[in-house]
């Protein structure tokens, strides 16, 4: 097996292609430098050249929390890897919807960690997200506040004869006020890509899908505030999403280089543009079995539970298909449980855990009986 194969991002020595992700949890593992990977082809048409080049992205750590250590391992589906994989050589968004709890956000921290791709940009949307939210925010009030400040002082050196230590104009200071948002921070020119996770984007506003088309054909945006004052600076340098981290805009315009991996959540409470659909590509997840669950399990608690994680799964699906479907982050909430030592399968203290269960594995809308031994 190829090192692309085992989901290991080629060296320049090597010829990049075949499969990248292959969904079974670990992390990269390549000694090659972040500056000497390469990244597989995209179409000719989904070729993008922006610069200048943005320096290795940073780790958080998220991806661990969410997913439990890189050293489990788990079996994917072959539609999970069929479909990541054409979406990152193809260059197009992955709409990935589901029932809500079923772990169709974890897939962006998955691609992360096993690709070696540093954070994920994460954007939730709301009913009031907008398109300019994601890519940036420039904060006017701040910088009148901070012009006004340094007009007041110039006004004081001048008028008490001191030196104003050459304090910039605030034109200059510009790159203070700006920070881009998640999906501008995805859009920077960076060597790989960054994943983006566009979270529940069937909560947001009708005309967003059309929004986010038009900006992930053309691969750049425009940073207006930037493209005022690009007569007096040409690069300004401003915050980004990564925290304590800034990028360098050259006159006003972020272009994306490697387009990044875009994975977009919907729970399927309402349908899409056709030209949007036209443009994504599609992986429903569906509820996962015991398998899967099982995996999830030993992911977070390896073999703490002993004889007990299959019987806590088998319980679980139980409950699950009597109140229509619960979230997967709920059986890890009773596995915690058990592990702790606060509660066990013990039969003198069933009734009692039987009412924790029915506390933490209430069903995700609200209704639903009590259930028991």
């Amino acid at each position: 097996m190829s090192s692309s194969q085992a989901g290991v991002l080629p060296s320049e020595a090597d010829e990049p292609g075949g499969l990248l992700y292959t969904g079974t949890g670990g992390s990269f593992v390549d000694d090659t430098p972040y500056e000497a990977r390469v990244w597989p082809p995209g179409p000719r048409w989904r070729t993008f050249d922006g610069g200048p080049v943005q320096p290795q992205p940073p780790e958080d750590g998220e991806a661990d929390r969410r997913l439990g250590p890189p050293t489990s391992r788990r079996r994917p589906p072959a539609s999970e890897v069929r479909m990541v994989n054409a979406a990152i050589l193809l260059r197009r968004p992955l709409l990935v919807t589901g029932r809500p709890g079923v772990g169709k956000s974890t897939l962006a921290y998955r691609i992360a960690r096993e690709l070696g791709l540093g954070r994920v940009l994460q954007w939730p949307v709301t009913s009031r997200t907008t398109l300019a939210s994601g890519l940036f925010e420039y904060d006017v009030l701040g910088r009148a506040q901070a012009g006004q400040a340094w007009f007041t002082a110039q006004e004081r050196a001048a008028q008490e004869g001191t030196s104003s230590n050459g304090a910039s104009a605030p034109a200059l200071d510009i790159g203070d006020f700006i920070q881009l948002g998640p999906l501008g921070t995805a859009l920077l020119p960076h060597r790989l890509p960054r994943v983006l996770l566009i979270d529940e984007l069937d909560k947001g506003d009708a005309d967003l899908p059309n929004d986010l088309l038009s900006l992930f054909e053309d691969g750049w945006f425009a940073v207006q505030p930037l493209v005022r004052v690009k007569r007096q600076i040409e690069t300004v340098t401003v915050h980004t999403a990564d925290p304590g981290q800034t990028a360098s805009i050259h006159n006003g315009i972020v272009k994306t280089r490697s387009f990044p991996v875009v994975i977009m959540t919907s729970n399927g409470e309402r349908e899409f543009p056709e030209a949007f659909m036209r443009r994504c590509l599609r992986l429903d997840i569906p509820d996962p079995g015991p398998e899967a669950l099982g995996e999830l399990v030993a992911a977070h608690f390896g073999d703490s539970l002993g004889d007990e994680k299959g019987r806590l799964v088998r319980d679980f699906m139980t409950r699950s298909a009597q109140v229509d479907g619960l979230a997967a982050d709920q059986l890890l909430n009773a596995a915690h449980l058990v592990t702790s030592g606060a509660h066990s399968y013990r039969d003198e203290d069933r009734a009692e855990w039987q009412a924790v269960l029915d506390a933490i594995w209430h069903p995700l809308n609200g209704d639903g009986a009590d259930w028991g031994a």
